[in-house]
């Protein structure tokens, strides 16, 4: 009979590299306009290191063929990612992103690797290359954390999207039950506070979910936008590479989001709240408080300027 951890794990590599694939209709729009925009390089180029070093683990652990294979493909796509945007983003950009990916994807993970080759050996060769690997895991929980301060301080789930929440807290779970199957803290420890902080944000959701400001999601101060749509709307910033979003005035919409916001099934807005990394969601929250600060300077500055009677 087959090895649970085995099932577990095969689970776990379909939901990861659902993940993994979700930025490719993005770089379909960069090959068909032959740009980049404004899209941010930065989470692909981390997120090539991170799969590479975790597929370096998995190699040097005996039974590590499940890492092995989903963060190896993770380690594909994501190249494929970095080369398609050093192809069509602006020279100078190309020239930042040429030097960081050299010195972090080639430079650091070679040295890694030889270090970990030449001048380690056996448990401690594992043990240094393992917690190098959970350490930068857990360093990229800065945007859950972020996302949850800001639901206290608001009290309100506008930026804290359900599904998101949802899938940390599944994700999470599966690699913590494989990592206790197969005895491996350095995927439990990360994937363990993965899902408690998806279970925390669950919670918080419960608790703050009827309490959601009408701020920023009304349309020509129309109705609020329904829950599936705001997910749309934050999530479809950070799949489109975070455009700057610009200034709202009284009177004006929303930017329309037509593609990201027409008919999707259940699978689609999944893959969209998984694509998002710690680093993007961070940078569309950040965004968005910057409109929200903008809209109330405005309002200051027009109360001021226009003086009731």
């Amino acid at each position: 009979m087959a090895d649970p951890s085995f099932f577990v794990g095969i689970l776990g590599n379909i939901i990861s590299i659902l993940v993994f694939t979700s930025p490719i209709g993005t770089f379909r729009r960069v090959v068909k306009n032959k740009s980049t925009e404004e899209f941010r390089w930065l989470p692909y180029v981390t997120t090539l290191l991170s799969t590479s070093l975790w597929t370096f683990y998995g190699l040097l652990k005996p039974g590590g063929l499940l890492i092995v294979t989903v963060n190896g493909a993770g380690a594909a796509l994501q190249a494929i990612y970095v080369a398609l945007y050093l192809a069509y983003t602006p020279r100078d950009t190309r020239m930042k992103m040429a030097k960081v990916v050299l010195a972090v994807n080639v430079g650091f993970f070679a040295a890694v690797v030889l270090v970990g080759l030449l001048a380690l050996h056996g448990a401690v060769r594992l043990f240094a290359v393992g917690l190098l690997c959970s350490a930068l895991t857990i360093g990229m929980y800065a945007a859950p954390m972020a996302a949850m301060m800001t639901v206290v301080k608001t009290k309100s789930v506008e930026y804290m999207p359900f599904f998101l929440s949802f899938f940390l807290f599944l994700n999470g779970g599966i690699w913590s039950v494989y990592s206790l199957l197969v005895k491996d803290f350095f995927i439990g420890i990360p994937n363990a506070m993965g899902f408690a902080m998806g279970t925390a944000q669950l919670a918080l959701y419960m608790a703050y979910r009827n309490k959601k400001k009408a701020v920023a999601l009304k349309v020509d101060d129309g109705p609020e936008v329904d829950e599936e749509k705001g997910v749309v709307h934050l999530m479809g910033q950070v799949e489109l590479g975070q455009r700057k979003v610009p200034s709202l005035k009284k009177g004006t919409s929303l930017p329309k989001t037509v593609s990201l916001a027409s008919p999707l099934n259940g699978i689609g807005h999944i893959i969209k709240a998984l694509s998002a990394t710690p680093l993007e969601l961070r940078n569309v929250m950040s965004q968005h408080e910057r409109v929200r600060d903008e809209d109330a300077n405005d309002d200051d500055e027009g109360r001021h300027t226009y003086p009731s009677k």
